[in-house]
């Protein structure tokens, strides 16, 4: 007998290992397969349209040929716009609750209420959008009421992955650069802060992803069945993807087969391109981590 031989404790704990492991990749590739399908589906039934004409031109005959250029444009504006609201006031919002509020009803109820904003529906939200930006502010259907309503609906994201990225900085950081007589602000802006980007760039690449696809928040607020001039400021309406998505699906006749299915494969596209290169710069700033 080997001194040193396979107990049977050891033989059961590595079959158990094995069957975990095994489950869980099998997990795993379950979430993959209908990514890889719908990929799939798209680009046999879609890609044969997509073309640097179908990009760069405008819809024609109706929007049953042409290209989409508007409404891809239009999408771009209305992430920009978007981001450019949100991202500051989320991280604004993350950094007082994070950094300055203190533990008390009143900071609860703010996380409450910003729990409960990620869960109301989008048809809600464009609701509100109608209400508070198309009518009160007098904004009109426009890409800032739709960009403003999208940023109010994303703010939750924003909010929540960088308070989280604050608070993995070690306490340790800050307690350094206070013993240094640094104020509470100049050590958020120049130690916690950029030890915390990466972590907020998550936030980003979430809402990108969302406010690219979503379509009831800008139907009502800024977004156009059909427009033949591109917007020349955020009080114009435009089209975008994800409307134009839904009007060739279900609204147009005499749709070629192809033209749906190419559309949503620039759609994905889009935002696999947008997630790609914030993943990109997210990783770059990790790398640069010293903890």
């Amino acid at each position: 007998m080997e001194m040193f031989s396979e107990s049977i404790l050891n033989r059961k704990n590595k079959r158990t290992q094995t069957l975990f492991r095994t489950l869980f990749m099998l997990m795993t590739l379950l979430l993959i397969l209908p990514v890889l399908i719908i990929l799939g589906t798209l680009i046999y039934k879609g890609g044969s349209i997509i073309s640097v004409d179908f990009l760069f031109t405008d819809p024609i005959k109706g929007m049953t040929a042409g290209g989409i250029f508007p409404a891809l444009f239009g999408t771009v504006w209305l992430v920009a716009v978007a981001l450019m609201v949100s991202v500051p006031l989320g991280v604004a919002a993350a950094i007082y609750l994070s950094e300055y509020a203190p533990n008390n009803w009143f900071t609860r109820a703010i996380n409450l209420a910003i729990i409960n904003l990620a869960g109301v529906p989008s048809i809600v939200h464009a609701l509100f959008g109608v209400g508070a930006f198309v009518i009160f502010f007098g904004f009109g259907t426009s890409i800032l009421s739709a960009s403003l309503t999208l940023a109010i609906m994303t703010l939750p994201v924003v909010i929540v992955a960088t308070k989280e990225s604050l608070q993995a900085v070690p306490e340790a950081f800050r307690e350094a650069c206070w013993n240094m007589g640094a104020t509470r602000w100049q050590t958020i802006r120049r130690v916690v802060l950029p030890n915390a980007v990466s972590g907020i760039l998550t936030g980003v690449i979430l809402e990108v992803s969302r406010t690219t696809g979503e379509t009831a928040p800008i139907m009502f607020t800024g977004a156009a069945f059909f427009l033949p001039f591109l917007p020349q400021s955020v009080f114009d309406q435009t089209m975008a993807m994800s409307l134009h998505l839904f009007v060739v699906s279900t609204q147009v006749p005499g749709v070629p087969n192809a033209l749906p299915y190419g559309v949503a494969l620039v759609l994905i596209a889009m935002v696999l391109l947008m997630n790609s290169i914030s993943i990109a710069f997210r990783m770059h700033l990790r790398g640069k981590k010293k903890w």
